[in-house]
């Protein structure tokens, strides 16, 4: 044998020739799942449901088909690894791996949490009466998560007197709970515990009596039960909320005295409310539910404050004498402003801290209650966020805030309310950053109906608005939340690389207020699809980029938004990445034993309604899939997801596959030991995000 036919030999499998007679390597065959005909009917209309069987949770052929796909991932990305560490190393270099939060005070103790390079978890911690004094490690989550591939501490609750723990566990990622509760003092875990449980609980000022939520069948938390440290008795039921549409939270007023049950469905709210020095007693009505009205409740001396939409589009806040909680006596605190959007309150014994939003900003108002008397921050940036901090002591006249933007790092700040000064307490550092470096801009896109869609933009300072830079769009644009635009350290690779960073701030979200969030939902959702197209549009018009190097990408309910614009303007992007993508909302929505999906008709509406079926029967990416050319595909999914079950994605994925026209890259990547956030761990997490971020990369430079 010849040496030139050695060569070709040692060739043979691994490359092929192209048509135009180039050398490139063969790709590993992508899996074909198994098509089981199913037609459904519903309202004189059948569709097609081929993949159906992988709804089959546990089965061999479901898990086998899911691990064909991951190594199919695998195999085709398998050059891209090196790319991938080098982006991990460049995340992790932009993070103080030891490090530890601002300490809060609550009671007669300084609590915080550090993190130790090389370590996954958080370990929690407080001091006593100053910081000065020596440190008591409560948990170290790295010691509790050995031997776990998912460990997620999602429940931390002090009892009053400082002197016993309860903290919730979830090992799958399926968001099912165990409480546990610490002794303090010894440093014991108590042999007692309570399963089958979300991660909401409140102690009573007993310091022995707590109540907590259960889930049904569907994962959704429906009873509250109240239970004794050390008691033999059966744990007493209190409340059962038997509307599937609610969901129950737990929660105690800062004022200490009231302990709540909040119930709310997408529309409408209830809160049930309990003294807290006698947990023996009956939980109360504060104000019946009203469909369509929302309520959130504040305790302050004698007095409640409430925020609600009640003839309030944007909501208003109102108050209340402490026993006289229906409707009828609540009162205006101050005017309605249409122009404002309020989201919630800090009260104070002196003052009412109001976070709101107006002209898309977040910004923070303080009332004197004694003069009425009001001001707003200043914040110094055009583009930011804040979050409040925990703020647990009623007397006090600070209010503890943490500010960034998208060039700036977290900055922790206590503002005095008497004075208006400031101090700041930490700016979180960044090792290797330069904030000069960069820019941020608010632009505006125009929708295909005239609205102006605010665009949240970052990027390497220097750009050159010439058509050729890397564009990675995300979009969300559901239930009213807001994608804020926060500093990401982990986006700074991607700056450094040329790549601008957008955050379109779609419809459906809560960004422009409530009536942004309206008209996104229900007959109105393909309004969140439009106006990202608009997005995509307006960055190619204006040269930031070209369909050749734009990149989309969202997760959830963003994973909709992202499918079905995959399905309307595949076009417009080269690369798409849908993170746990809820995409077969016709098959999932009438299934009502499905986590959520009750609830979820407030949102998208109830497809047993032929209105609302026929809407969203238009839009489902799952059933929208034709023949055509889709971008290079990254689908990633959560085995244990509990919110968008994992055989969505890889539904979504299989008919994409039988029916797709082009020959670019399709990948179903499912994470078999995590839920819908992901990677408990923080460095898996960001190797995750790492190789995310490598394959839009390396698909760009195709």
């Amino acid at each position: 044998m010849n040496l030139n036919k050695i060569i070709l030999v040692a060739l043979i499998g691994c490359f092929v020739m192209t048509n135009n007679g180039c050398v490139q390597k063969r790709q590993a065959k992508a899996p074909v799942a198994t098509k089981k005909k199913q037609m459904n009917t519903l309202h004189g209309v059948t569709w097609e449901d081929d993949y159906a069987w992988l709804k089959e949770r546990g089965s061999a052929n479901v898990l086998s088909y899911l691990k064909a796909e991951n190594k199919y991932t695998d195999e085709l990305t398998s050059d891209y690894r090196s790319l991938q560490k080098k982006l991990y190393d460049e995340i992790i270099s932009k993070i103080k791996e030891t490090d530890e939060t601002v300490p809060e005070k609550d009671g007669d103790y300084y609590y915080y949490t550090r993190t130790v390079e090389g370590k996954e978890y958080s370990i929690y911690c407080r001091k006593k009466d100053n910081l000065e004094n020596a440190e008591e490690v409560i948990l170290d989550v790295n010691q509790m998560a050995s031997g776990y591939d998912f460990y997620s501490v999602d429940l931390f609750e002090v009892s009053p007197n400082g002197k016993m723990l309860a903290f919730a566990v979830d090992t799958t990622g399926r968001e099912e709970y165990s409480i546990y509760f610490k002794d303090l003092k010894s440093g014991k875990i108590l042999k007692e515990q309570i399963s089958n449980c979300y991660a909401s609980m409140v102690w009573a000022n007993d310091n022995k009596t707590v109540f907590y939520t259960v889930l049904d069948a569907s994962l959704r938390p429906y009873r509250v039960f109240r239970h004794k440290l050390n008691s033999k008795n059966q744990d007493d039921l209190v409340y059962e909320e038997n509307d599937a549409k609610y969901w129950m939270d737990l929660s105690r007023s800062k004022s200490g005295k009231y302990i709540f049950i909040d119930l709310s469905s997408t529309l409408t709210s209830e809160v049930l409310y309990l003294k807290a020095d006698k947990p023996e007693d009956a939980f109360k009505m504060f104000a019946s539910r009203e469909h369509k009205v929302e309520y959130s409740v504040y305790h302050h001396k004698k007095e409640f404050f409430i925020v609600t939409n009640q003839n309030a589009t944007n909501f208003k806040i109102m108050r209340t004498p402490e026993l006289k909680t229906e409707k009828t006596n609540w009162s205006d605190f101050f005017p309605y402003d249409e122009s404002v959007k309020i989201d919630y309150l800090d009260v104070f014994e002196k003052y009412v801290v109001v976070y709101e939003r107006k002209n898309g900003n977040k910004e923070v108002r303080v009332v004197d209650l004694k003069t009425l008397n009001q001001h707003y921050l200043d914040f110094g940036e055009e583009v930011y966020t804040y979050s409040a901090g925990e703020n647990n002591i009623f007397k006090s006249k600070d209010v503890r805030l943490t500010f960034s933007s998208p060039v700036t790092p977290k900055t922790v700040f206590d503002y005095n309310m008497e004075t208006k000064s400031k101090v700041v307490l930490k700016e979180y550092e960044v090792p290797n950053y330069d904030k000069s470096l960069y820019e941020v801009k608010r632009l505006f896109a125009t929708a295909s109906d005239g609205e102006k869609i605010p665009l949240s933009v970052f990027y390497k300072k220097g750009l050159t608005l010439d058509g050729n830079n890397p564009v990675y769009l995300y979009g969300y644009g559901s239930y009213g939340l807001s994608m804020e635009p926060r500093f990401r350290p982990h986006a700074i690779p991607l700056l450094d690389r040329g790549v601008v960073y957008v955050i379109a701030h779609v419809r459906g979200g809560g960004e422009m207020g409530r009536t942004w969030y309206e008209d996104g939902k229900f007959l109105y959702k393909k309004n969140t699809f439009t106006d990202f197209i608009a997005s995509a549009e307006y960055l190619i018009k204006e040269k930031y980029t070209s369909s050749e190097k734009l990149i989309a990408s969202g997760g959830s309910a963003g994973g909709l938004l992202i499918g079905a614009v995959a399905n309307m303007r595949p076009d417009l992007f080269k690369v798409m990445i849908a993170n746990v993508p809820f995409v077969d909302i016709i098959n999932t929505m009438l299934d009502a034993s499905i986590p959520l999906t009750v609830m979820e008709y407030e949102e998208w509406g109830d497809p047993n309604e032929k209105k609302y079926f026929d809407y969203m029967l238009s839009y489902s990416p799952y059933d929208n899939i034709k023949a055509q050319d889709y971008p290079d595909m990254l689908v990633l999914a959560g085995l244990n997801d509990p919110r968008v079950q994992y055989w969505e994605p890889a539904k979504f994925v299989a008919r994409l596959r039988a029916n797709k026209t082009d020959n670019n890259i399709l990948l179903l990547k499912t994470n078999m030991g995590a839920g819908h956030m992901g990677s408990s761990g923080r460095y898996q997490f960001y190797d995750d995000l790492a190789f995310e971020y490598a394959f839009m990369l390396k698909r760009i430079e195709q």
